[in-house]
């Protein structure tokens, strides 16, 4: 017995000291002033009688008491596990610092306690030390620190592997962290903690080597690792410039492109690495998840080129110095597979030729299973099995590829399917509309209730709905739930609006003019019908999908500009019919400089267009057709203007437009793929080939009645290469003739070239103004002794490189390189798409709501402008607002 009771009383000691509590009677074991004895070598049973808890300021007693579990009238033996028991989960809650049950006095078999408690202290704040803002911001939305709550061991433990595993995945593996707590002096048990950061060195990998039969070379498996590079080695500027030539030679490009039977993008990017043996888009740190990520899709490019049982039998990573370290990969790729049969199971719908075709993969093909899948589920570049059954309703099918038989290196693979029955789509439902109305979402939509469910058409209105520019494109979500027991399927469109009206400014540089600045209000989504109706005013009429715009240009006195615009995008409602409908008034003045009310001269411009658009099914629907008319009105006043115009007076013009255009961009902000072409002609009347008037140079009429046609071609293309980058392409094209030789071409709608162009309205009096980054605003007119300023031929070519830093909806920001070329000639008969006037650079764009496009560029002209001996050099471009050119 008394060896028992030893036991229980060495356990109760060594429990109470292990969570830093004491079980006190009194203030002696034996006696107390008060008369309190406890006998430790016979334990007695007790009733609780009443129990107390002082030391606490934050936390409820009757909680701590209940936390306890100890209750008045519950029966205890003393000493025995009962007060222990209560320590441990009172110290389990990780709130209190000290615990310690005293009993206060004993009358007969009963009990009073009290529980004395030092509670932890509470965090007032904190701060970090040794990191820039950028990294606190960040670091703040991982840790899980909370001003008011109580600090505990484990929060302290977790916001110090928290910012190590951040730094960590900023390549400092070598980073110290030591949280200080400070004493907060005006409240009481609050501390404030210190961060305090040393980074060290960031750790960069210098060599990563592959070891074993590898059958690629290394420097293709490294360009295969996506985010862990080697540190680039190339001495600068020689070596960079050696493999930029190299990677840009043309003869290279041409020789990869003629002798390989077949291409793709992705070997276009392994050959370029293999040229250059650099990626200037790769990090060179050292960040464990992507390497781990890296190495399975090291190991997906074996598989995808037949190496099916290739593995990294080990890999050794292994510092070199305190900011560098080596890769060892062991490689295995093993046997090269080739398919055997393909055979198809379970197809009733299409017969097995059909599903060979689609699929397109032969007897004798090196083996990809990879492949295999995308060919039969989703397929960007082309075809695949489950769009043939989802475009026709089945979209319960299902196939998976099964490899039947292995013999040496060829491979049988069954396809066994379920086609399933075909699904009709029961109900569409739109969520996150907030301001845009119902039916101006309903009327883009491709998938209709009662209609059998097609894949191609659900993509498309995806497509659809992030061009109207009210949504948020990244977050335009359809989520299909199948009913496979009615057999239909029901559609929800998850859409988050995004903020499109805007405080237009924009700003380029008029000739003579100089700065020339805009300001404008756009309302993308008005509603006319609202306007009456005070209560739909949110905070203005809106929702239908209309769009209301006024705009003034200005440069004081001597230029001002005013428009206003209406746009209609679905006349009547049940067909996408554009209706469109435009003012403008412009004034240009030759004025005195000292006293700025002596006008010398005047031109002013007086025009209003309507138009009318529709979408057209051929050749296919992404094609649009769209007719103006428009009349503009020339008043010329004073000698300078009427010596250089030809015309006294007013003239007018009456324009007939004509433009076919095919869009099938993805999305208008940050385009990822599709393309984008328009063709336009503009005609007036061929008044010299109706009448027979003189029309000399002297004559008044010369220009009385302006005759042109007029020819514009835009193309552009956009290419996702790898990630979110993007190669842009584009070009343009414009002409303008006369239908006689009596009249030729006048003097007005001709192009001028060079700068950053005129945005938004994209014209100074009659002339069209072409950007071309890397030379002076308006520096290419056409020929210098042309009689009058301004091309009647222009070409200009771009090709960018996009990445973005940001596609959030309130800031999207993308940083571009670009090469590009164009030339303006005055007469078309000197037209030479090989004599361009070329430039080289680097800019950002940033997508603000409210203001629009904004765009800085610095670009290098890299030929002489006419007139001059030197080249242009390095020109800085500001914009605000989308260029048409």
């Amino acid at each position: 017995m008394y060896k028992g009771i030893l036991v229980a009383i060495c356990s109760m000691i060594l429990l109470s000291e292990a969570v830093n509590g004491q079980i006190v009677f009194g203030k002696n074991k034996q006696s107390s002033d008060n008369g309190l004895s406890i006998n430790y070598s016979s334990p007695r049973e007790y009733e609780i009688a009443d129990i107390q808890v002082e030391g606490v300021e934050f936390l409820d007693n009757n909680a701590l008491i209940s936390l306890s579990g100890l209750r008045v009238g519950d029966k205890v033996k003393i000493p025995g596990d009962n007060i222990s028991t209560a320590i441990e989960k009172l110290w389990k809650q990780g709130i209190i610092g000290n615990i310690e049950i005293v009993a206060n006095k004993i009358e007969g078999d009963k009990i009073w306690l009290t529980i004395k408690l030092t509670e932890r202290p509470r965090l007032t704040s904190y701060e970090f030390k040794g990191i820039n803002k950028s990294q606190i911001s960040e670091l703040k939305d991982k840790i899980e620190l909370v001003r008011g709550k109580v600090l505990t061991d484990v929060v302290i433990k977790n916001t110090k592997l928290a910012t190590k595993r951040y730094l960590e995945s900023k390549g400092y593996l070598n980073s110290e962290i030591n949280i200080i707590q400070i004493k907060d002096t005006i409240r009481s048990n609050s501390v404030k903690i210190l961060i305090d950061v040393d980074r060290n060195q960031k750790v960069r990998v210098k060599n990563i080597n592959f070891i074993g039969d590898t059958v690629f070379a290394d420097a293709r498996l490294r360009g295969k690792l996506k985010n862990t590079g080697e540190t680039p080695k190339i001495r600068l500027p020689k070596d960079l410039l050696e493999k930029t030539v190299n990677l840009l030679n043309p003869l290279n490009l041409v020789h990869f492109l003629t002798h390989r039977e077949r291409k793709s993008w992705s070997e276009l990017r392994d050959y370029l690495g293999e040229q250059a043996n650099i990626n200037v888009f790769k990090s060179s740190k050292y960040v464990k998840s992507d390497y781990t990520e890296d190495k399975a899709t090291l190991l997906g490019f074996y598989n995808s080129k037949g190496y099916r049982d290739a593995e990294i039998v080990s890999d050794s990573i292994y510092s070199i110095s305190n900011k560098h370290l080596n890769i060892d990969i062991y490689v295995e790729p093993g046997q090269k597979y080739y398919f055997r049969d393909i055979i198809w199971t379970g197809n009733f719908i299409y017969d097995d030729e059909t599903l060979d075709k689609v699929l397109g993969v032969a007897k004798g093909d090196v083996y990809d299973l990879d492949l295999i899948n995308k060919k039969l589920n989703f397929n960007p570049a082309g075809a695949d099995i489950s769009s043939l059954y989802m475009d026709d309703g089945y979209l319960f099918f299902r196939v998976t590829p099964v490899e039947t038989g292995i013999y040496e290196d060829s491979i049988d693979v069954e396809m066994r399917m379920y086609e399933g029955p075909q699904a009709t789509i029961n109900e569409v439902i739109i969520t996150g509309n907030d301001k845009t109305n119902d039916h101006v979402v309903r009327r883009e939509l491709r998938t209709i209730p009662g209609q059998k469910f097609n894949r191609t058409e659900l993509i498309r209105t995806q497509r659809e709905l992030s061009q109207l520019g009210y949504f948020d494109p990244e977050q335009v979500n359809p989520v299909p739930t199948p009913n496979p027991a009615n057999e239909t399927v029901d559609i929800e469109w998850q859409l988050v609006e995004r903020p499109n009206d805007q405080i237009e400014l924009s700003g380029g540089w008029g000739g003579n003019f100089g700065f020339i600045g805009t300001l404008g209000l756009s309302f993308n989504n008005f509603s006319v019908k609202n306007i009456p109706h005070l209560d739909k005013w949110r905070p203005l009429p809106m929702g239908d999908g209309q769009k209301f715009s006024v705009r003034v240009q200005a440069n004081g006195v001597r230029y001002q500009s005013y428009s206003v615009s209406f746009n209609e995008p679905w006349l009547g409602g049940r067909r996408p019919n554009n209706f469109g409908v435009s003012f403008n008034h412009s004034v240009q003045r030759n004025v005195n400089f000292r006293n700025r009310n002596d006008v010398y001269s005047k031109l002013q411009l007086t025009g209003a267009t309507v138009s009318l658009g529709r979408r057209v099914r051929w050749p296919d629907d992404f094609f649009q057709v769209s007719n103006s008319i428009a009349m503009q009105k020339y008043n010329v006043q004073g000698d300078a203007y009427e010596n250089f115009y030809r015309i006294s007076g007013d003239a007018y013009s009456f324009t007939f437009n004509n433009t076919i255009a095919r869009n099938s961009v993805d999305q208008p902000m940050y385009p990822r793929h599709g393309s984008s072409i328009s063709v336009s002609a503009s005609f007036t009347p061929p008044y010299s080939a109706l009448n027979n008037k003189d029309y000399s140079e002297e004559s008044e009429d010369l220009y009385k009645f302006l005759e042109y046609h007029k020819w514009n071609l835009d193309f552009r293309y956009y290419l996702k290469l790898a990630g979110n980058l993007v190669l842009a392409p584009r070009a343009h094209f414009g002409f303008l003739g006369s239908y006689t030789d009596k009249v030729g071409v006048g003097p007005f709608e001709r192009f001028t070239l060079g700068g950053d162009g005129l945005t938004g309205q994209n014209f100074v009096l009659g002339t069209d103004v072409i950007g071309l980054r890397g030379y002076e605003n308006r520096s290419l007119n056409g020929d210098q002794n042309a009689e009058y300023e301004g091309g009647t031929a222009f070409t200009k070519f771009v090709m960018e490189l996009r990445y973005p830093v940001s596609l959030n909806p309130s800031a999207t920001i993308y940083g571009l390189v670009f090469f590009e070329g164009g030339n303006n000639w005055s007469d078309v008969e000197r037209f030479n798409p090989y004599n361009l006037y070329r430039s080289v650079g680097a800019g950002v764009r940033i997508f603000m709501p409210a203001f629009g496009l904004l765009g800085l560029d610095w670009g290098y002209g890299l030929d002489a402008l006419p007139g001059s001996a030197e080249v242009s050099g390095p020109q800085f471009h500001f914009s605000i607002g989308q260029q048409i050119r």
